[in-house]
């Protein structure tokens, strides 16, 4: 796939897409033509997830999927949940702007898992319980 012919763009034309994963939502510009800068709430990525190398690999899945490198710039608007939900929220929306500008790369991120909605949530406490499962003690006596 990585032969592939990038589309023409405009100059400040871009690739939307949006993803969420547990309370994290994400919302990715994709432009075509760039250096490979990815900006997230206004900070580079480097200075927003810190060092943790596995976050970065996360966000960077759907590109490395394709081959695609820095090729694109990215600019990323994520709100709500923790860095883990962030950057799989981050991933979602990124492989939905990668298939919005080429249709020919759904099956790769669909083969991947990238195009699915990970539905797992934090369940809710229940009344009764100390957490959502976690009961009290049972006393005989």
């Amino acid at each position: 796939m990585a032969d592939t012919v990038k589309p023409e763009t405009p100059r400040g034309e871009y690739f939307y897409g949006m993803g969420r994963r547990k309370t994290a939502v994400a919302r990715v510009r994709l432009f075509p033509s760039g250096d490979g800068s990815i900006t997230i709430n206004d900070k580079p990525a480097q200075s927003y997830f810190g060092t943790r190398e596995a976050i970065m690999a996360t966000v960077n899945a759907p590109l490395r999927a394709l081959d695609l490198g820095g090729t694109y710039t990215m600019t990323i608007r994520v709100v709500g949940g923790g860095t883990t939900g962030q950057a799989g929220a981050i991933r979602h929306a990124l492989a939905r702007a990668l298939v919005r500008m080429n249709p020919d790369n759904k099956l790769a991120m669909r083969k991947a898992g990238y195009l699915t909605r990970d539905p797992r949530m934090k369940e809710r406490k229940k009344p009764g319980l100390k957490r959502a499962r976690k009961a009290p003690q049972y006393t005989k006596r």
